[in-house]
């Protein structure tokens, strides 16, 4: 998500040093740690009650895949894996040639494509 090398940290935590000097620096950061810790036991604790709400039917049901992300992984590119190691089995439909035209000629007519 964010691409942090330990060169980038080393530059924040300088520059937090100089901004909040350092005696700020520890009451500011040990600030930080308890808000993102607050943040995420608020997460889990919505999560917990959206998960208790949805009832005994949606048990199984995993609330990571409402992010766009893993929805695309595991509907689209799972089933493009699993294509693909069934061999000859179920395969997807594989791309027609590209047909080169004369200027001026007019492609053919595709009933599939309407």
């Amino acid at each position: 998500m964010f691409d942090l090398s330990f060169l980038k940290l080393v530059v924040l935590g300088v520059l937090a040093l100089i901004i909040f000097g350092p005696d700020q620096l520890p009451k500011i950061a040990s600030q930080a740690g308890r808000a993102l810790r607050d943040l995420r036991r608020l997460a889990d604790s919505a999560r917990a009650d959206l998960q208790d709400g949805l009832g005994p039917e949606f048990r199984d049901f995993d609330l990571n895949d409402l992010n766009p992300r893993n929805f695309v992984r595991k509907h689209l590119w799972d089933d493009l894996d699993d294509a693909d190691d069934a061999g000859s089995g179920t395969r997807l439909r594989e791309a027609p040639e590209t047909l080169l035209l004369a200027p001026g000629e007019s492609p053919p007519y595709d009933v599939e494509a309407t």
